[in-house]
């Protein structure tokens, strides 16, 4: 099973669809199971995963197949090609799809451990799906779909305060705001 079919996409377009902006910046979707690098907004496609385009992102969606209770090699051989400080503050969502439930705390005790050594701000929300709550890659399960919205739209918060943040960086007070 691939992690495409759990696809966050789906929920920042159901946000978007309620008037949420996610177009101020670049949104990475790192899908391992075939190395694809999906690009929101600016630059549209797919593309080959590489390290400055995942450290260049304002955020990203990651999610990886469960493989022997972890992610899969692949995913873990892009991940020791970044610079940890490069991701430090990026908004990010996780989520796996696995053989069945035995695998479900994969997120919580190997994908969220892995971006909190990078210290990446990690949605609270992470999907999981296993093999009966997807159908021909789709979430037929309600409680996941609810997830998927749930951390798409903890996604659209956490890009919006890391772009608050920038912006208070770059930008000199105003008189109105000392």
């Amino acid at each position: 099973m691939s992690v495409d079919a759990v696809d966050l996409e789906d929920g920042l377009r159901q946000i978007e669809a309620d008037g949420a902006d996610l177009c101020h910046g670049r949104l990475l979707m790192m899908r391992t199971s075939g190395l694809i690098l999906a690009q929101r907004c600016r630059e549209q496609g797919p593309s080959t995963p590489s390290g400055p385009a995942i450290e260049g992102a304002d955020g990203l969606i990651v999610g990886s197949p469960v493989y022997k209770g972890s992610y899969s090699g692949l995913f873990k051989h892009v991940i020791d090609f970044l610079a940890p400080e490069a991701l430090a503050g990026k908004p990010v969502a996780i989520a796996a799809t696995g053989g069945g439930a035995r695998h479900a705390l994969m997120v919580e005790h190997q994908l969220r451990p892995l971006f909190g050594f990078f210290t990446a701000h990690v949605a609270p929300t992470a999907v999981y799906a296993g093999e009966a709550e997807i159908q021909d890659g789709v979430v037929t399960d309600p409680g996941v779909a609810a997830r998927v919205v749930a951390a798409a739209t903890e996604l659209a918060h956490l890009l919006d305060t890391a772009e608050a943040a920038r912006r208070a960086r770059t930008q000199p007070p105003t008189a109105a705001a000392l």
